[in-house]
């Protein structure tokens, strides 16, 4: 991992759980940035915007701004104007994050002409009426789009159910399959590299979802690690469909991992 010049860091599950930090993460994080990483924060929650994960995670002690982040909502915003610009979109979503859509026609659930369905975070919103609307304007022809297909996240009170597990539904139901925006989408990753200024053989991505996380970055160019933390479990481990290039306990081992690395 000589050539790796940036990081790319899942939030929830690898530096915080339910919005509190992880043990020695905050630390980690800033010995990363003063070894001069570029670093990136990557992540499908879609429950905040940018800048209010910005003003969490700094409250908690982490070293970072809103132009850190890159969210999944932010990369859909991006990819409906580029695909779909002007469209009719209703948005399934638990949370406000209308500032990381800017530019993007939202209307509601129940309106007629709705040119886009787009699932976001499951929560209580997710309810039949909301989810059988959406159903409705998909037999209708409108086209489906997914800020992610993350099954579930781990929370202070355990795993809890996410869209992913609702998105499965109306795909069969449907008979259509979504647009994938957040991770594990290829565009997704390539955005942050992008902004990041580097190519996919100089980054490093580390994240607790060893499917939608590591491996997909892997297959994307870059070096994946795998942290025992957040909603990892052993048999998704034992049973993913590759090896990630790194297992470790923690976010706090990674400066070790990156030191080691780099004497090799």
């Amino acid at each position: 991992m000589a050539s790796v010049r940036a990081i790319l860091i899942d939030i929830d599950g690898v530096l915080t759980v339910s919005w509190e930090p992880l043990p020695g993460a905050v630390t980690a994080l800033r010995e990363i940035r003063e070894a001069g990483f570029r670093v990136a924060l990557v992540t499908n929650t879609t429950s905040r915007t940018r800048a209010s994960i910005a003003s969490v995670l700094e409250g908690a002690g982490f070293e970072v701004s809103a132009q850190d982040i890159l969210t999944a909502p932010a990369v859909t915003a991006a990819y409906l104007a580029e695909h779909w610009p002007g469209a009719r979109c209703t948005l399934l979503n638990s949370g406000d994050i209308a500032e990381d859509l800017a530019g993007v026609t939202l209307v509601d659930n129940r309106a007629e002409d709705v040119d886009v369905v787009v699932l976001g975070g499951a929560g209580p919103e997710f309810g039949y009426r909301a989810l059988n609307d959406a159903f409705g304007h998909l037999q209708r022809g409108a086209r489906l789009v997914a800020m992610h297909r993350n099954l579930y996240w781990r929370t202070a009170d355990g795993l809890q159910l996410d869209a992913g597990a609702f998105l499965a539904g109306l795909e069969k139901a449907a008979r259509t399959e979504a647009e994938v925006t957040g991770k594990p989408s290829p565009a997704f990753f390539g955005a942050a590299l992008a902004r990041l200024g580097v190519g996919a053989d100089e980054a490093l991505m580390v994240g607790d979802d060893i499917e939608s996380d590591v491996l997909a970055a892997q297959r994307a160019g870059l070096t994946g690690v795998l942290v025992k933390t957040g909603k990892y479990l052993p048999e998704t481990h034992r049973a993913a469909s590759g090896t990630p290039h790194h297992v470790i306990d923690s976010f706090a081992d990674l400066p070790a991992l990156l030191d080691v690395s780099a004497e090799q």
